[in-house]
């Protein structure tokens, strides 16, 4: 009998032991959920933040394609009037030989 009472005491005395383990293992548990939520959550933060990135690139190279074709427009345009000119001289110079050649024959 003496058995039977250490054994029912030692049961008495390990309650709160196991009690306690079983509330760390359901805090546990729960910590494992969260983490995982966690985990998901920077899954879905990394590929927000590759989507960001790509677009980043992809809005850098723009910038420098539509800067890249306002530098040759730019230019296009400078060659255009230097050739506008020209071709107003010729024709400036051209008009005041055609009135020239005209007074001739009139003459």
């Amino acid at each position: 009998m003496a058995k039977a009472e250490k054994s029912s005491n030692l049961e008495e005395v390990l309650k709160p032991f196991y009690q306690r383990a079983s509330e760390a293992e359901d805090r546990l548990t729960q910590l494992e959920a969260l983490l995982a939520k966690k985990g998901e959550s920077d899954t879905g933060n990394k590929e927000i933040s590759s989507i960001v990135k790509d677009f980043q690139s992809k809005l850098e190279s723009a910038q420098a394609e539509l800067m890249s074709e306002r530098d040759k427009a730019s230019k296009e345009i400078q060659k255009l009037a230097a050739e506008n000119l020209k071709l107003q001289y010729r024709i400036t110079h051209l008009a005041r030989a055609l009135k020239e050649a005209d007074s001739k024959l009139a003459a």
